[in-house]
């Protein structure tokens, strides 16, 4: 009876041991995945992998849909199409900050990366390729892992570069540039003993694609929309109609960023699903 009684000791003790060191791992992957979102946004967000000529073309883009928006905004304070009543005229305005806001986050920070790609010298990494894929969660884009001395690193690839790169592990060597690491050659280097099989693309990922595109879009278009269509509707006091409109569009733009967080997680959720070992 006693060596039974110290073997059931001997178990507890073992599971107090070992909880530990899960919460520590736990704990571990925090700092880690902090840093890994550090890095994507200090290589341009969701512009990473793109080529600093596109880039910069994209910022062009959205610094015309800057000036549209503050060219609107001064019709609608100005302008003979603007709203009645001064408050009204203002808060309908003060909406098409939302564009102005999202397209400056949102590009700025990549259009800068990639002034600073275009002079700046191409770094060459060598490492073991770990797997290649011709399609990722960034739209026209696949993905390359390469096992370096410092560690695994992932560089998103235009598919075009990964054509000749084999699905056997071999030495490759790529030029990446140093900011949106845009990755400019591929380069193997050893035997090409197997193609590399290119499974179909899943539905969920073709709509991951879109979503960092479609939500800001959204967002900005549910907001503008909900406080100017309110603005032009014809009520009184002045005061109470500003804050309507005020109200109406943030009403609809936490609408829309709602639908959006939950059906990215979603999404997110059954992309795992897809991973082996992944969630269920």
């Amino acid at each position: 009876m006693g060596k039974k009684r110290q073997q059931v000791r001997q178990v507890k003790k073992t599971m107090r041991q070992v909880r530990p060191k899960g919460a520590a791992a736990a704990a571990a992957g925090g700092p880690q995945q902090k840093r890994q979102r550090e890095r994507y946004v200090e290589a341009g967000g969701f512009l990473q992998g793109y080529s600093p000529e596109s880039v910069i073309r994209l910022g062009y883009f959205g610094g015309a849909g800057v000036v549209l928006s503050l060219l609107i905004m001064v019709e609608l304070i100005l302008g003979p199409l603007s709203p009645h009543g001064l408050a009204v005229k203002i808060v309908a305005a003060a909406a098409w900050l939302t564009p102005v806001v999202i397209l400056v986050s949102l590009v700025a920070p990549g259009v800068r990366l990639a002034f600073k790609d275009r002079k700046a010298q191409a770094l060459v990494v060598q490492g073991q390729l770990l797997g290649a894929s011709t399609v990722s969660t960034s739209r026209g884009l696949g993905m390359l892992m390469i096992r370096t001395r410092t560690g695994t690193e992932q560089y998103l690839c235009p598919p075009d570069k990964l054509a000749k790169v084999p699905g056997n592990v071999v030495n490759v060597a790529i030029s990446v540039t140093p900011n949106l690491r845009y990755v400019r050659s591929v380069s193997v280097m050893g035997p090409r003993q197997m193609a590399r099989p290119e499974p179909p693309v899943p539905e969920v990922l073709r709509r991951l694609q879109l979503l960092p595109v479609a939500t800001p879009a959204a967002l900005a278009l549910a907001f503008v929309l909900g406080d100017d269509v309110t603005a032009f509707v014809p009520l009184t006091p002045d005061w109470a109609h500003a804050i309507a409109a005020g109200v109406v569009g943030l009403a609809l733009g936490g609408a829309v960023f709602g639908v959006s967080y939950l059906y990215q997680k979603r999404l997110m959720k059954e992309a795992q699903a897809l991973v082996p070992g992944g969630a269920t």
